[in-house]
């Protein structure tokens, strides 16, 4: 376990990290800009041999070492590619701007001979060119060319396979990715030439197929298990009229279907209550009487049954009240 150096207390990420081609030493792209590279020897680790403070400006995403050890690579979201002489680390031999670069793995990476630098850029908003592969001089630290890629897609990681001879870039957004691969039809050997060499193949009838139907235990309603309750009463909880309690029935002493502690929740009602004008005489009413007391009404201005059957019906005979029987 490495702990680089701080230029600051607290927590700070490693974005990426990178072997030389020996083995021997290791650098690493710290979050707050700098460089480090340690050295593999007896009590290695506790300090870094080599030490840029500020290598970039913004996360490193990429570090590359030559096979002779002496050259760096560095690839930042700052978009910026930058190449450092690990002999004298102070300042960069060259600095290549306005290579976008919005993705934490985009790399960068040498020709098999080590005479080419390239690296991928990604898509701004307002670019027109799209994702491209941009190649440098190593020698001259010059811009040579630049490859469009993806009119639409960023190249992210890019590698050009020593022994096929071909450059392979990834490139991708945010709903889709893709390989595209570059090669020399008389130089590369194999790889994507063998797709290529090959004609498409012609469609057979019979190679149709007939797509038969598969049931899964549970596709039966005989076996599917029941669903889950547990979001409709969720989603009933939500819903205002079907949690709203309802009522409790009336209980109680009260009035005019109002339930109070003053037997009626009105002040008006109060007060004629206890005045004698509001009485309650249902309770010792006698419901024959009651019934009987629109009998005269009843037979003065018969309404709806009555009058149909008013030459037919026989004469209403009422039993005398239980009353005087019971006073005997």
């Amino acid at each position: 376990v490495i702990k680089p150096k701080l230029g600051r207390p607290g927590r700070v990420s490693v974005t990426t990290c990178t072997w030389d081609r020996d083995g021997k030493r290791i650098a690493g792209g710290v979050g707050d800009g700098s460089i480090q590279v340690w050295s593999l020897k007896p009590g290695w680790g506790s300090r870094p041999d080599i030490h840029i403070e500020k290598g970039h400006d913004d996360d490193i995403t990429g570090l590359k070492f030559s096979s002779d050890g002496r050259i760096l690579l560095s690839r930042s979201s700052d978009d910026s590619l930058k190449v450092w002489d690990l002999r004298q680390a102070k300042k960069p031999l060259q600095v290549f701007k306005e290579l976008p670069n919005h993705y934490a793995q985009t790399n960068v990476a040498f020709s098999p001979d080590e005479q080419l630098i390239f690296t991928g850029t990604s898509v701004e908003r307002d670019c027109s060119s799209g994702g491209l592969l941009c190649f440098y001089d190593r020698t001259k630290l010059q811009l040579v060319s630049k490859v469009g890629i993806s009119p639409t897609c960023s190249v992210v990681q890019c590698e050009w396979h020593p022994k096929l001879n071909q450059v392979f870039a990834t490139i991708g957004d945010k709903s889709q990715g893709g390989t595209h691969i570059l090669y020399d039809p008389s130089h590369s050997k194999r790889g994507a030439l063998v797709c290529v060499a090959r004609a498409p193949r012609k469609k057979s009838v019979d190679d149709f197929e007939a797509k038969p139907a598969i049931h899964n235990p549970h596709a039966l309603p005989l076996f599917r298990d029941q669903p889950s309750r547990k979001r409709q009463r969720e989603k009933a909880l939500k819903d205002p009229i079907k949690s709203h309690k309802p009522e409790l029935p009336m209980t109680g002493p009260g009035f005019g279907g109002r339930v109070g502690s003053t037997n009626g929740s009105l002040l008006t009602q109060y007060l004629l209550k206890q005045g004698g004008m509001i009485k309650e005489t249902w309770m010792e009413e006698d419901p024959r009487e009651a019934i009987l007391k629109y009998a005269d009404a009843a037979a003065k201005d018969p309404k709806f049954i009555a009058p149909a059957y008013a030459e037919t019906q026989p004469e209403p005979v009422f039993a005398k009240s239980d009353s005087d029987e019971e006073e005997k």
